[in-house]
């Protein structure tokens, strides 16, 4: 899940990995603050990026994430794990992570807590992924393991040239297959189907690195 919280745009996403044979699920991580639902919509009727937004509307999507601590994260997702384990239909193995925005925060710490259970992960557009806090994701990276795919915009102020750099760096020295695409001329928020700045081309060439990655790491 990302900033604006659960809609369709995610659980579309959430059949297209489906359609290829895995168990899927769209965590609602601000379930703790109620049903927390964030559209807003340009004339063509396609989402508006959150740098269209003004600052009041700005905040107002941004507060509940501020609310979200990662420890809350990674706490809901030992419940998921506990519950693809309870599932009869579900097999035993790995287990697979993608994550938008500040899902792709969630998922270096989801690696990172549970290195035994994710080996295939992707983070896309990913925020706040090295930062100069104690609870920075990046500091996890030695107990990375399988694989890690990180897709970024060229043009996304989230993720410069500098921090691309430092990521190749910081995960490059672990035990963890890393592996990254700079996609040119895109946006933060370029892999979102339903968003006013996603390329398709890019978000094809995430899949095809992501699916192949998740055929490597989790059949049984």
């Amino acid at each position: 899940m990302d900033v604006w919280g659960i809609r369709e745009e995610l659980y579309e996403i959430d059949r297209r990995i489906a359609t290829v044979g895995y168990c899927c699920v769209v965590p609602d991580l601000y379930y703790r603050q109620g049903r927390i639902r964030h559209l807003f919509r340009d004339d063509d009727n396609r989402m508006m990026s959150l740098a269209r937004l003004d600052e009041e509307t700005r905040n107002k999507v941004l507060a509940p994430m501020r609310a979200l601590s990662d420890e809350m994260a990674m706490s809901d997702t030992g419940a998921l794990i506990e519950f693809f384990r309870g599932e009869e239909h579900v097999l035993d193995g790995m287990v697979g992570c993608v994550g938008y925005c500040m899902g792709g925060r969630h998922v270096l710490c989801a690696a990172g807590h549970y290195p035994e259970i994710f080996t295939a992960s992707a983070s896309l557009h990913g925020t706040f992924m090295i930062t100069d806090e104690a609870d920075s994701p990046h500091l996890l990276a030695d107990r990375f393991r399988g694989e890690l795919y990180c897709g970024y915009g060229a043009d996304d102020p989230y993720t410069p040239p500098a921090l691309v750099e430092r990521m190749a760096e910081v995960f490059g020295r672990c035990a963890v297959e890393y592996r990254s695409e700079v996609h040119a001329g895109v946006a933060h928020g370029y892999a979102l189907p339903d968003r006013d700045v996603f390329d398709a081309r890019a978000a094809a060439r995430d899949w095809e690195i992501i699916l192949a990655m998740f055929r490597r790491r989790l059949q049984p």
